[in-house]
């Protein structure tokens, strides 16, 4: 019998790649048969008490009373399953959870998932090694995080992220449109102030050129404003999009940016490679991993507005070469897909 695994994750509440991520390894265990508790890090606030959303510390204080009030409940699992991410994210929401489950002598798995992570384990080290100490194994998406990992000391299990195929159209584009698409969230670490910068050089090239924007974060006013300055107008800042509006979304674009200067396997770009969009983006993280430059897309160095330019130029001027990264990536996302990753999951549940 399959061992009963608790989640300890964001919902989709919180948009981004943990979320996505616990949300598609939680369908795929239970579609599987597995069974399965998920405590989310962002409990609902009781009705009376919502208001209180709205007060930075205190909303912390409370968010955090009635997410560790839920941790009792891992006595039913056999199996604790922590997404992490970094610093003060890592302390207020896994830490906790691999407290109460050695407590309770639960095998516990920390999914570390954090782009910054070199600088978490060196800058917060004293704070960090104590909770890795306490787990079974630490599980990393990339071989860019297990290494690491390794030069900190610490072993770690890679295990991919998953894309569920079937949610995304892959659409051959036999001319790509100046249409582009970046899902990246609106923090500093993603860099989207390049890609306006690079929008505005296009678009004085391809006029009727647009640039869909989807994502929230505390760097949207500055980033509308810069919008604003460059007057070259075909900007849409749409805000938080579901993941169930992604896939219509990325059909109806043509090319993907990204300009991260802080990343490790974007969920974004695996999504862009299903729906067959050529990419276009940094190598930052283990992006070059899954970006191989002329291979499965292109690559250009971080904070270089003209190179992101002048690559999606070479796109749009080379449609047979677009469709051909297009068709390559998508051959590349099949290693991340459920079926690959299955067993995977399962030996690190069962202590193999």
């Amino acid at each position: 019998m399959n061992p009963r695994i608790a989640f300890i994750a964001p919902t989709l509440e919180i948009l981004g790649g943990q979320g996505v991520q616990a949300s598609t390894l939680a369908d795929a265990l239970r579609n599987d048969g597995w069974a399965l508790d998920f405590i989310p890090i962002n409990p609902r606030f009781p009705r009376g008490v919502r208001w209180l959303r709205r007060i930075p510390y205190v909303r912390t204080l409370l968010n955090e009373a009635l997410y560790v009030m839920r941790l009792p409940s891992l006595r039913r699992a056999d199996v604790v399953h922590a997404f992490s991410a970094s610093y003060w994210s890592f302390l207020l929401a896994p830490a906790p959870a691999i407290l109460a489950a050695r407590c309770l002598g639960k095998r516990t798995v920390l999914n570390y998932r954090s782009g910054e992570a070199d600088d978490h384990l060196a800058r917060w080290g004293a704070l960090v090694r104590p909770w890795l100490r306490l787990v079974d194994e630490i599980v990393v998406p990339s071989e860019y995080l297990r290494a690491i990992f390794a030069r900190h000391g610490y072993r770690a299990r890679v295990i991919p992220n998953v894309v569920d195929l079937l949610r995304f159209r892959y659409r051959e584009r036999g001319a790509p449109e100046p249409r582009l698409v970046s899902t990246r969230n609106l923090e500093r670490h993603y860099g989207v102030d390049n890609t306006l910068d690079a929008f505005a050089l296009l678009k004085a090239r391809y006029p009727e050129a647009t640039l869909t924007l989807a994502g929230s974060g505390r760097d949207e006013p500055r980033l509308r404003q810069l919008a604003a300055s460059l007057g070259t107008g075909g900007i849409r800042f749409l805000g938080r999009v579901e993941p169930t509006a992604m896939p219509g979304l990325l059909d109806g674009a043509d090319i993907f940016v990204n300009s991260s200067v802080i990343d490790n396997q974007p969920v974004s770009v695996l999504e862009a490679f299903a729906s067959g969009l050529p990419v276009v983006s940094t190598g930052t993280g283990d992006i070059a991993a899954l970006v191989r430059d002329g291979e499965t897309g292109l690559l250009v160095p971080p904070a270089d507005p003209a190179a992101l330019a002048k690559a999606v130029t070479s796109l749009l001027e080379d449609p047979e070469r677009a469709r051909v990264l297009a068709s390559q990536a998508r051959r590349e996302v099949e290693k991340y897909t459920w079926p690959r990753v299955r067993e995977q999951w399962a030996a690190v549940y069962c202590g193999r």
